[in-house]
C-alpha cells in the first residue's frame, strides 16, 4: 500500500481478520444471488452494510458470524483503523442498493455487472486483504472534499 495514500482515519480500530471474514461471506451471499436469482441474499447485504456504514456493527449479522469465526479458530486479533472499511461499507451499500434497484427494474445486465464488480471487491478482501476503498478514497476526497479543507492553514 502507497505511504501517501489518503484514507479515512478513525479512532476505532477493527480485528482485519474479520474485515476479511466478512468478505468472504459477502461474496459468497453474491454467489448465491447469482446462481439462483433470489434477491433475499442481496437484501441481507443491503441491511447489513447499512448497519456497518452508520457505525452501527455491533448489530451486523456478517460481523457476529466472522467474530465467531475468529473466536472458534483463536485467531489473534490484527486492529487497523476502522475507517477505510467504514467507507468500503457505504460503497458496498451504494452497491446493493443499486443491484436491488436494478433487479426491480428487470436491468439483468446490470444486475451482473454491478454484482461482479461487488463480488471482484470482495474477493481481493477476502482473499488479499486488499480493500479497493483505500483505492477510491482519495478521488472522491479530491472531488468533493479537497476544496473545503485546501485554504486551511495549521
Amino acid at each position: 500500500m502507497k505511504s501517501n495514500a489518503i484514507c479515512p482515519i478513525s479512532d476505532k480500530r477493527i480485528d482485519d481478520h474479520i474485515a476479511r471474514i466478512n468478505g468472504g461471506i459477502t461474496l459468497a451471499l453474491l454467489v448465491v444471488f447469482i446462481t439462483t436469482g433470489s434477491i433475499v441474499p442481496v437484501l441481507f447485504l443491503f441491511v447489513d452494510f447499512a448497519l456497518r456504514s452508520g457505525n452501527q456493527s455491533r448489530f451486523s449479522g456478517l460481523s457476529y458470524i466472522s467474530r465467531s469465526v475468529v473466536r472458534v479458530l483463536s485467531l489473534k486479533p490484527e486492529l487497523i483503523n476502522a475507517g477505510p472499511k467504514i467507507f468500503a461499507a457505504r460503497i458496498g451499500l451504494f452497491f446493493n442498493f443499486s443491484i436491488i434497484l436494478f433487479y426491480l427494474f428487470g436491468l439483468d445486465n446490470l444486475v451482473y455487472v454491478f454484482t461482479g464488480v461487488f463480488g471482484f471487491c470482495a474477493f481481493l478482501e477476502s482473499f488479499f486483504g486488499y480493500c479497493v476503498a483505500c483505492q477510491i478514497y482519495p478521488l472522491v476526497y479530491k472531488l468533493f472534499f479537497h476544496r473545503k479543507f485546501q485554504n486551511l492553514k495549521v
